[in-house]
Order: C-alpha cells, then sequence, then structure tokens
C-alpha cells in the first residue's frame, strides 16, 4: 500500500506567496523561496505551487520564480495557474516541475487537456477541482472560483478521471483558511466515484484534521497551506501526529 502524503501549497499572486480565505488572496506570506527551504528540511513529501495572479501577464515572473524554486525543491513539485497550451506545460516541466494541475481547461478546452495528457503522460496531470456547497450537493466552480459551471462534483470528478488525468486536487472552497477541518463529506462522495488518487484540501487548521480526512475516506493525500506558514517546524509535527495516529507516511530523515 502507497504512503499517506502531506503536501504542503504555496500560493504564488504577483512576486509574493498569499494566505487564502474562501479564495480571496490578502495576506502576503512571504517568498516561495524560503518556503521551500522550510518544507524540504522538514519532511514535506510534495510541493504544490499555484499561480493564483489576476492576470495572465504574470507567467514570465512566475516562471522566473518556478526555475528558482526547483532548483532547491527536492521532493515532486506541482505546478499549475494559468496553464493553458502545450507549450506552457513544456515550460512548466523544462523548468523543474514534475506534474502539472489544470482547473478551467478542464470546463473551456478539454481538447487540449486530452493532448497534454496523449504528450506527457496521465501521471503528469492533475484535475484541480474546487467546489463550493455542503450536505452532498457540490457544485464544480472555475477560473479561481469565481465562475460557476452548473455541473456537480461528482459527475465532474468521472469526466475527469475518463479524460484521462492522474489524480484529483480537490477543493473545498468555502472550507479554503477557515481552519474549520475538511469537508470529509465531500472527500467520501468524491473518493467513492473514481479510482485515481484523490488530495484533500481547504480547512486544514489542526494536525488533527490530516488524519480526519484520511481516516474518513480512501484519499492519498492532505494538502496544507495557511497552517504550514504559521507554525514553526510545521511539516515535522503534522507527521509526528500522522504517525503517532497511525498514518502510513514517510517518515523524516534529518541529517
Amino acid at each position: 500500500m502507497l504512503k499517506k502524503r502531506l503536501i504542503a501549497c504555496l500560493l504564488w499572486r504577483d512576486g509574493a506567496i498569499v494566505q487564502s480565505v474562501n479564495f480571496n488572496h490578502t495576506n502576503i506570506v512571504g517568498s516561495a523561496l524560503t518556503a521551500v527551504d522550510y518544507f524540504h528540511i522538514w519532511g514535506v513529501d510534495e510541493i504544490i505551487l499555484l499561480n493564483v495572479s489576476r492576470t495572465e501577464e504574470s507567467k514570465d515572473e512566475f516562471l522566473t520564480v518556478l526555475g528558482e524554486l526547483s532548483k532547491r525543491c527536492f521532493v515532486p513539485l506541482s505546478v499549475g495557474g494559468w496553464v493553458r497550451s502545450l507549450s506552457d506545460i513544456r515550460d512548466c516541466l523544462n523548468l523543474g516541475a514534475d506534474k502539472i494541475t489544470v482547473n478551467t481547461p478542464l470546463h473551456d478546452d478539454t481538447e487540449f487537456v486530452s493532448n497534454a495528457i496523449d504528450r506527457f503522460g496521465s501521471q503528469c496531470v492533475v484535475a484541480s477541482i474546487d467546489v463550493r456547497g455542503s450536505d452532498g450537493s457540490y457544485q464544480v466552480w472555475t477560473d479561481r472560483g469565481t465562475a460557476d459551471t452548473g455541473r456537480y462534483v461528482e459527475e465532474w470528478a468521472r469526466r475527469a478521471e475518463a479524460i484521462g488525468v492522474g489524480e484529483i486536487f480537490l477543493t473545498s472552497i468555502d472550507r479554503d483558511g477557515t481552519q474549520s477541518g475538511y469537508d470529509l463529506e465531500l472527500l467520501r462522495l468524491v473518493s467513492g466515484e473514481v479510482t485515481v488518487p484523490v488530495i484533500a484540501s481547504g480547512g486544514a487548521g489542526g494536525w488533527n484534521h490530516l488524519v480526519d480526512a484520511i481516516r474518513c475516506a480512501d484519499i492519498s493525500g492532505v494538502s496544507v497551506a495557511n497552517k504550514l506558514h504559521h507554525t514553526q517546524h510545521s511539516t515535522k509535527k503534522a507527521k509526528d501526529h500522522m504517525i503517532s495516529a497511525g498514518i502510513d507516511v514517510r517518515r523524516p530523515v534529518f541529517d
């Protein structure tokens, strides 16, 4: 059985890492390079770097940051945001990314997503699915959480798997940044509809939230953003808590 993953999520906007609350990006946290140094030292399993800038003009600066960041990142690195063409994907991969997340193109340009999977492989393409809702009724939103697709998440997840994505990065917009815990019903719903790995995102506020998410559904890992920025030695503490709860995660090894 594969070990569960602790994933650090970095939200990059116009040159800085920002904090997110319900997809509103207001507080500047700091530098992506500094964050990656700490995450690597303390044993995170993977890093997701998302460009949440509001305009496509941010792409060139984002690629520069990606190139610098990948030189000091020694765990798998996924990137996303404003990835709209095969050349965009090739640029990210050439600069050190291991996987690409796609969100809006799953709605606007499925042919591009299919072509990306054919060219680079399923393992390279991650479906980023953002939802709003509760009590078993969840709808998918795109364009950084501003556009309602009118489609239900279970249908959307099955569709993404049918297209051929390698995994699903599932975010509750309503829980994002609230520190109230992941939406466990959402995780159970989506993980029960697909066979590809599912990553939980949105709501982590305490280390037991990570354990609850993994215990409640057959998910591959948990993504944490804000919490990791504000707790000293956070990834080590998270791993220690998960291990003590019986979660099978990679144990950090320190020099």
